[in-house]
């Protein structure tokens, strides 16, 4: 979906409420999860968070509040989507002087402990109005070798739209620039009190 001015909050549900009956748009569901797919640009953000329970606690708390996306250029439609799979949400995205809602959904979820980390988080994928075709994950990892925790993100994607393909050097511009500004917010989030 594009717009001059931004979506009203009604016509952004209209347009979720379509998508989320559509398959995703793309064949490698769940990937992010296990071996990547080729024929797809790979982006990967990693950033130390801190140290200890209070800080991993934190950064879950802010996935689960997705902060990841509360970017001022970017938000999430809507930010009270709970992490679990099936849920259909929408990136709204102002940039170059327009609009963009681009809808995705949970694939799965990760909650797991084993005896090296601890990890919380999840994938979503492009529904067919996304401009794009592929798959994100959002990680929150605590090691147990050294306390540490990190924010991960990993995605695939390649355009899916003839107007992602035309301004694909400038949507790549934007995947890197959503990448350093969601591990900037996530530092944020957990230095909040």
């Amino acid at each position: 979906m594009f717009a001059l001015t931004k979506p009203s909050a009604k016509r952004i549900q209209q347009f979720l409420n379509e998508q989320s009956h559509h398959p995703f748009s793309y064949s490698e569901t769940g990937a992010t999860k296990a071996q990547l797919p080729a024929g797809y640009n790979i982006d990967h953000n990693r950033i130390q968070l801190g140290h200890g329970e209070q800080v991993f606690r934190q950064a879950v708390a802010a996935v689960r509040n997705w902060k990841m996306h509360d970017l001022g250029w970017v938000e999430l439609c809507w930010a009270n989507a709970p992490i679990e799979v099936g849920s259909t949400v929408g990136v709204l995205c102002k940039h170059f002087g327009f609009w963009s809602c681009h809808p995705a959904r949970i694939v799965y979820v990760i909650d797991e402990t084993d005896d090296h980390s601890r990890r919380f988080g999840f994938g979503y994928g492009t529904l067919p109005a996304h401009d794009e075709q592929g798959e994100e994950r959002f990680l929150i990892e605590w090691r147990r070798e050294d306390d540490s925790v990190w924010y991960d993100i990993l995605a695939f994607s390649r355009p899916a739209s003839l107007m992602a393909r035309l301004g694909y050097p400038l949507v790549r511009m934007l995947q890197k620039r959503f990448g350093r500004q969601s591990k900037q917010a996530m530092l944020a989030a957990v230095a909040e009190p």
